[in-house]
Order: structure tokens, then sequence, then C-alpha cells
């Protein structure tokens, strides 16, 4: 039943209208962790909640807060390969470039998840291509050892070291 779930459980499943109920309620709910240091916002990213991501920062959700582990509601979406949220995240100027308890930052985790309009998305933006993990890896290094070689992340990824090479030489 519906008004037994916390407002994460709300967050996570989309449902919009109990979560707008439960967070009349009470002072500062929006930003709320639960156990893991997820707020409602974390949640609806990782569950790829667009239309509750975007209700959520209206109605004040700090897009900014990092989980007990340092995942990021930016990680987050960037694991699901949640392009418009990343999107609707990065215009409210989150760090791209924060990493969490795994050296895992959203561009690394949209590499794994093979997400190649996330990682354009993310490179577009100013992520940080050498960025290590903790396994020392690059993103180029885990989508070639991931085999991702043959898709379109070398492309994407020599485009963007092309671009960023090309705005050098204009200066």
């Amino acid at each position: 039943s519906l008004p037994a779930l916390s407002i994460h459980q709300l967050a996570a499943q989309g449902e919009l209208i109990q979560l707008k109920e439960h967070l009349r309620k009470g002072d500062n709910l929006v930003n709320k962790p639960d156990e893991r240091g997820f707020t409602p916002l974390l949640w609806a990213a990782a569950f790829g909640e667009i239309e509750t991501v975007r209700h959520l920062l209206e109605w004040g959700a700090d897009p900014h807060v990092l989980a007990k582990e340092r995942e990021s509601a930016l990680a987050l979406a960037s694991m699901g390969g949640y392009t418009d949220i990343v999107t609707l995240l990065l215009d409210r100027d989150v760090d791209i470039n924060t990493y969490d308890w795994n050296g895992g930052t959203p561009l690394l985790y949209a590499v794994r998840g093979n997400h190649v309009k996330c990682v354009e998305a993310l490179l577009a933006r100013g992520a940080d291509l050498t960025e290590e993990a903790d396994s020392g890896y690059t993103p180029m290094d885990l989508a070639v050892a991931l085999g991702h070689k043959k898709g379109k992340f070398q492309q994407v990824i020599e485009n963007h070291i092309l671009k960023l090479f090309q705005r050098k030489g204009k200066e």
C-alpha cells in the first residue's frame, strides 16, 4: 500500500502525487537522508525518474548532496545512463568530477555502463578525461578494457580531444 512508503521509496518509484503530500507535511523533508545518506533526489536520479527529479529540484532539493559513500545524484544518473537527468543536474552546477568511495566519477560510471550519450553530455560540459578510478583506469582505459572500443566511445573521446586542441589553437 502506497501510504506506508517512505519519501525515499516514493521518489525512487516516481510517485509524484504521494511524494508531494509527504513533503508538505514536514520541514525540509525534501533533503532528508535515509540510513545510507540518500536523499529523495538521489533515489529519483538512480532510478531515472526525470519528472520526480525535476519536481524535487523545484521544491528545493539540494543537487550537491553526497551520500555516506560519497555517491552523488550525478554519478547515480550517469550509472543508469539517464542523460536527461545528467543534463538537468549539470544545469545546477553540480561537481562534474566528484568521486565516490570507489574512486568512481560520473564519467567513469557512464563509460562503464556503455552509455554513449551520457559520456558525450559529460565531456561536452567539461568532465575530466584524465581522472583515474582507484583501479588506475582512465575513462578511455576502461572503455577499451570493457570491450567498448569497437563502439562509439573511442570516436566520442577522440572527437572531444580534437575539439580541445582546436580550441587551444584558436587562443
